[in-house]
């Protein structure tokens, strides 16, 4: 088993720059021209990412807070599992590498962050052993 590595802390602040790198990327990488599916499968799993924060349990939650930090791994998991099969599953590999590399990039990066962070927000941890 991966060792935990990665505080919530860092996992939030990285959420936010990962969904707004997502959403900007088609221009950023210069595919929005080239593929419509690319365009709008990096905005919207952008934008999902962002509002998926902002609702979750942990430090960078500050809407609902009402997404299990847990529940929050798995769906990061899954979705970068989606984002790096996205350029076939699409048809838009053969676009150029520009086109599909930042989605296999991304995706794996995901998938890698939602294996090592730590499932127990940080301040969450702080008072339940202060309590113990």
């Amino acid at each position: 088993m991966l060792a935990r590595l990665m505080p919530t802390a860092v996992h939030a602040a990285m959420d936010y720059v990962v969904g707004l790198l997502l959403i900007v990327s088609p221009w950023l990488f210069g595919f929005s021209d080239e593929s419509s599916a690319a365009t709008w499968i990096a905005v919207v799993a952008g934008v999902a990412m962002l509002g998926m924060s902002a609702m979750t349990d942990y430090e960078g939650g500050f809407l609902t807070r009402s997404i299990p930090m847990r529940v929050h791994l798995m769906t990061d998991a899954v979705l970068g599992l989606f984002l790096a099969v996205s350029p076939w599953l699409f048809g838009f590999a053969d676009q150029g590498t520009n086109a599909w590399l930042p989605f296999v990039l991304i995706g794996l990066g995901e998938i890698g962050s939602a294996a090592v962070t730590d499932p127990e927000p940080e301040a969450r941890a702080r008072r339940s052993t202060a309590h113990a």
